[in-house]
């Protein structure tokens, strides 16, 4: 019984999360990826700072919107198959009310000088949430002090912005790098393990 409360409580509280959370986002995954790491990470200690970035890592690269994504790993983690569900609906339920809303208004809202400058005005903060983004992702990479994913990082950065190749092309690459080093890490463990044997 105490158990049952227990996890309907968690589930209570990370729709209560993702619903916030998705309800007072905009610009998109990567600024919620922020907000989620100062909820999930440092208000409620559910993940640490290392999952948050596997999270992010998994959630990009995975077909379909972010949030959506993180929240279902981020459900699954806490409750199992439910708590992928609760989170999903905490994620999902705010965009759709909103989006519904301003569909329903939308001629109204396209000829609203206040939205349009309000609209400008939100741009500035999306860009400067996106950067906290970035930094903290490239802290937690330099942190490791691998050479490999320092150098990976530097050049996806100008695969990017200076080569204009493809964000999936070079989460693929990076993908196919990371598998090629965790196998030769793998092959060096046993040869290791063979030579003190």
């Amino acid at each position: 019984m105490k158990n049952e409360r227990t996890k309907l409580q968690t589930l209570w509280m990370l729709f209560k999360a993702t619903f916030m959370l998705s309800a007072f986002t905009f610009g998109g995954g990567f600024v919620i990826v922020s907000l989620m790491k100062k909820k999930f990470v440092e208000e409620l200690k559910w993940l640490d700072e290392e999952e948050m970035l596997d999270i992010t890592a998994i959630a990009q690269s995975s077909p379909g919107p972010i949030p959506i994504n993180a929240s279902v790993i981020l459900g699954y983690r806490m409750c199992g198959v439910i708590g992928s569900v609760v989170a999903i609906l905490g994620t999902a339920l705010p965009p759709m009310i909103i989006i519904s809303t301003i569909s329903y208004f939308y001629t109204q809202f396209r000829t609203n000088t206040v939205i349009a400058v309000a609209l400008q005005v939100m741009r500035a903060g999306v860009a400067a949430v996106i950067f906290d983004v970035v930094i903290n992702l490239a802290k937690n990479v330099l942190k490791t002090r691998r050479a490999l994913y320092i150098g990976l990082m530097s050049a996806a950065f100008v695969a990017a912005v200076v080569l204009d190749i493809s964000a999936m092309t070079i989460v693929l690459v990076c993908l196919f790098v990371g598998i090629a080093d965790m196998l030769l890490q793998t092959k060096r463990e046993k040869t290791a393990q063979k030579e003190e044997a």
